[in-house]
């Protein structure tokens, strides 16, 4: 399961179903999970491949997260969020049992595909979320929305009132627009810089 270590290593986004390596017919599919559900779906289906004798069938699975940066009590945390609440990538070899087996694993619902069949997806998309994951650039999560009143609490512009005009997610900063000397100033301030005005 995600930590909330600093950096991030395969061990947390990508998890061996079996000890096989996956043979070049081997293709990833998307399967859905009820939310919350995606690390307990993995591990019921470690168990159930080594029950059914499928390790040379079902190799790996992939649930994809991100890094967010959020202010609880004044301070800025990092946090390890999913992606694609609901759904997991299984790489494996689609057969009448390797099928059935996923499919009616506790807390799936189902393949993501056209019709009956489970469509796989190429691995350059698997490639890309795998690289999304692997920069691991944190993202902040912003607890305000353009249009709110805020007060600025430190710096220069600290007890003044502004309303936010943009909002930097990528670098936790806000702009907003604060009355001084009878106009309207644009003032960039942090997310721990300011509070939101009730």
């Amino acid at each position: 399961m995600p930590n909330n270590s600093t950096k991030t290593n395969n061990k947390e986004f990508i998890f061996p179903l079996s000890t096989v390596t996956a043979p070049p017919e081997a293709a990833w599919y998307v399967i859905n999970t009820y939310s919350g559900h995606e690390y307990k779906v993995i591990e019921a289906l470690k168990i159930r491949i080594k029950t059914m004798g499928l390790q040379d069938y079902i190799f790996q699975a992939i649930v994809p997260i991100q890094s967010k940066m959020v202010i609880r009590r004044g301070s800025k945390i990092k946090t390890m969020e999913k992606t694609l609440p609901g759904y997991v990538f299984i790489q494996m070899i689609v057969t009448d049992d390797s099928w059935v087996t996923v499919r009616t694993t506790t807390g799936v619902t189902g393949f993501v595909g056209i019709g009956a069949k489970p469509t796989p997806i190429s691995q350059a998309e698997v490639d890309n979320i795998i690289k999304t994951v692997e920069e691991d650039k944190p993202k902040y999560q912003a607890p305000f929305g353009i249009g709110d009143v805020v007060k600025i609490t430190s710096g220069p512009f600290a007890d003044f009132i502004g309303t936010i005009d943009s909002i930097d997610q990528a670098k936790g900063k806000l702009r907003c627009l604060v009355s001084f000397f009878e106009r309207e100033t644009p003032v960039e301030v942090d997310f721990l810089q300011v509070t939101k005005e009730l």
